[in-house]
């Protein structure tokens, strides 16, 4: 795992000075402000058209794999982030087609891979990963990122110049590179939780989506998607004829083996554990690979109503793992939440986040570099309540007029208290918009975006205008691909799910951005391609079963799960979010950044409605779910501005980072390597 930088000249040399390449010291800045990613070793490579730049974290090979790698006649280079976890068996088929190697790596199998494969080498990859690789002799740049994104790449044009970073931070290193806030991007997290794919919160900087690969010839670019989430029309058979236990063990086995590919590292491995199914089997998965003692992970709350640890503890007792928690307190979220926004890049709709970074943090002081975890389960498998809410309301909407059907209504989001505290008829009424909307392509989705929406009541007058008419609700109908109309209505809910969460949040958010805050890795077997396509392929009834999500993984955990975890009910992971602002020991910038002159300053909110919304956190013991995500939006956003438009400058003044590997080929026709260490 690795953070990778790289600025690229559009127009060869001597064509245009704005495009020339950067200096070394450039590259050191860059690198300087994602040191978090990979702090063990660092690296350029520079000739007259481009720099290439990684900042290492090591996991296997740790002696021998520094970057910039290349093959063996130095003509293609590479930088890489991430893991490529079948390298073991794609290098013993390049080996026996006559590739030399000089390191164990996985960044020399993906190099070895391309010039066989060119472009297509993404397609035998397994992995998690981003990657840079440029061609000397043709001059051309080639970029790829994993089909889950679960690792992010971002990029710009500017000064004649493609510049490309792990992190946005890092593209704004030398201050020739806009840093203001978009305001569609803004409308799209107020809607979406996230950005949508491609899209950033800042203006002029896009992030190459899931599945995607970017390459760069002549100064032009060109994305293409390689791989996308794919499910089976409504009209196929809902059953091939195998008998349900024949799924049962196609699926354990396909999660044996993601889990045991990534095992592969040169370093001790760790898990998350929740104390749900999914980080459960995972763990189960790997005492099952491994006798040595496993070390577990877990979050604990202060307020009982998120806290899970009972479960965990059964987990840990059936396992007999050794374990570590983090306590987070309210005032902890409050305190770290400002750290958090700095590495998630984006405003933020809950508090979620926070206290993974804590845990990350655990890991990290534990001694451990990489953990297994078990995201991605719930999108594959049918394990949110947006799919049974979808069920529900398709239910009721062939028959609107039925007074039993809306009474499955009190099956849905138990843990939202204020909408399961309602009576039957505020349920019906909340429920009911949208209703007979069953042609939307986002059909499932619409009521969570349309009561998300309802905060941007906050945006300022400045802010409606430079919408200027914006309709996100027309831009995700153009991002949710058309196929998707002929599949099942689960099979839909899901795809949107992926296409607009999973990634653009989840992965980012409370995924990718608070590990590797602290140099951890985290990998995901459900998230292995063969065991997504595998579920995407699935009868929806083997997933969802009525109202009962993740049914085929329960049946395929009963050999390595207790009863209990298997048979409790989905508790969506969440934090506190109104105490940990306005409780006790509530932090300053809370009401510096809240009041009305920072929110004119800034110039996204309405500083009346934010102080409406500001008082009633104050006054009442309980915000309601579309308060307490206004109130973090807001929050998030002001935090955001702070760090990257008002304070940036001061807060990117770091060290440049010493270099491992340092090729300079800048102004020569003959190649010469001042250092290579590794």
């Amino acid at each position: 795992m690795c953070g990778i930088v790289g600025w690229l000249a559009l127009e060869p040399p001597g064509f245009s000075s704005g495009g020339a390449a950067p200096a070394r010291d450039t590259l050191r800045r860059m690198l300087a402000l994602i040191a978090h990613r990979g702090p063990d070793a660092f690296g350029v490579y520079l000739d007259d058209q481009i720099g290439l730049g990684s900042a290492r974290l090591s996991i296997i090979d740790l002696d021998g794999g520094n970057q910039p790698l290349h093959n063996e006649d130095e003509r293609l280079w590479i930088v890489f982030n991430g893991e490529v976890f079948n390298y073991v068996e794609l290098r013993r088929e390049l080996v026996a087609r006559g590739h030399r190697f000089a390191t164990s790596t996985d960044t020399e199998v993906i190099l070895h891979l391309y010039e066989d494969l060119g472009a297509r080498c993404v397609e035998r990859l397994n992995g998690q990963f981003v990657f840079a690789i440029w061609d000397r002799h043709r001059q051309e740049l080639f970029l790829a990122r994993d089909r889950l994104g679960v690792r992010p790449l971002f990029y710009t044009q500017a000064g004649g110049a493609l510049r490309f970073a792990s992190e946005i931070k890092a593209l704004f290193a030398d201050g020739s590179v806009s840093r203001e806030l978009d305001p569609r991007a803004l409308d799209q997290v107020f809607t979406c939780w996230a950005p949508l794919p491609g899209h950033t919160a800042f203006r002029d900087v896009r992030e190459l989506p899931a599945g995607h690969t970017l390459t760069v010839r002549g100064g032009r670019l060109d994305v293409r998607r390689y791989w996308s989430v794919d499910y089976p029309p409504a009209s196929a058979a809902p059953r091939d004829g195998r008998p349900e236990q024949e799924y049962v063990e196609a699926l354990r086995a396909l999660l044996a083996d993601a889990t045991r590919l990534r095992l592969r590292a040169d370093v001790p491995v760790g898990a998350y554990l929740s104390g749900g199914l999914d980080s459960s089997t995972v763990a189960a998965l790997i005492r099952r690979f491994d006798l040595a003692a496993l070390h577990t992970f877990s979050i604990t709350f202060e307020d009982a109503s998120f806290d899970e640890s009972d479960y965990q503890q059964e987990m840990v007792r059936h396992l007999g793992v050794t374990h570590h928690t983090v306590h987070c307190t309210n005032a902890d979220i409050g305190r770290v939440l400002p750290e958090a926004i700095w590495h998630t890049e984006a405003p933020l709709l809950r508090t979620a986040p926070v206290p993974l970074y804590l845990l990350s943090g655990l890991v990290r002081d534990s001694g451990f570099k990489v953990v297994l975890t078990g995201e991605g389960s719930d999108e594959i498998l049918g394990g949110y309540d947006i799919f049974k809410e979808d069920r529900v309301r398709r239910f009721w909407a062939r028959r609107p007029e039925s007074r039993l059907r809306p009474l499955l209504l009190r099956r849905l989001y138990p843990d939202v208290k204020g909408l399961q505290g309602g009576a039957q008829a505020y349920l019906e009424a909340f429920f009911r918009a949208g209703l007979h909307e069953t042609h939307r392509k986002g059909y499932s989705h619409l009521i969570r975006w349309r009561n998300t929406a309802r905060a941007k009541r906050l945006f300022s007058p400045a802010l409606q205008a430079a919408l200027n008419g914006y309709d996100v609700e027309a831009d995700l109908d153009r991002v949710l691909d058309d196929r998707m109309r002929d599949w099942p209505p689960l099979s839909q809910a899901q795809y949107v799910e992926v296409t607009t969460f999973l990634s653009p949040y989840l992965l980012s958010s409370q995924g990718d951005r608070m590990a590797m805050a602290h140099s951890v890795e985290t990998r995901f077997p459900f998230l292995d391609h063969r065991v997504v396509e595998f579920c995407n392929r699935l009868p929806p009834p083997l997933k969802l079963r009525g109202l009962e999500e993740k049914y085929l993984l329960k049946r395929a955990a009963e050999e390595l799960v207790p009863g209990a975890i298997r048979r409790r009910h989905k508790q969506p992971y969440r934090a506190p979010i109104r105490a940990a602002f306005f409780g006790p020991g509530a932090p300053e910038y809370v009401a510096e950044l809240l009041s009305p002159a920072a929110i004119q300053r800034a110039g996204y909110f309405d500083p009346a409605g934010v102080a409406r919304l500001a008082e009633k956190a104050r006054r009442l013991p309980v915000l309601s779910e579309m308060d307490s995500m206004a109130l973090v939006g807001v929050l998030s956003t002001q935090l955001l501005h702070q760090a990257f438009v008002d304070d940036f400058a001061a807060r990117a003044v770091r060290p440049l980072p010493p270099l491992a590997v340092e090729v300079d080929r800048v102004g020569t026709t003959t190649d010469r390597v001042l250092q290579a260490a590794g």
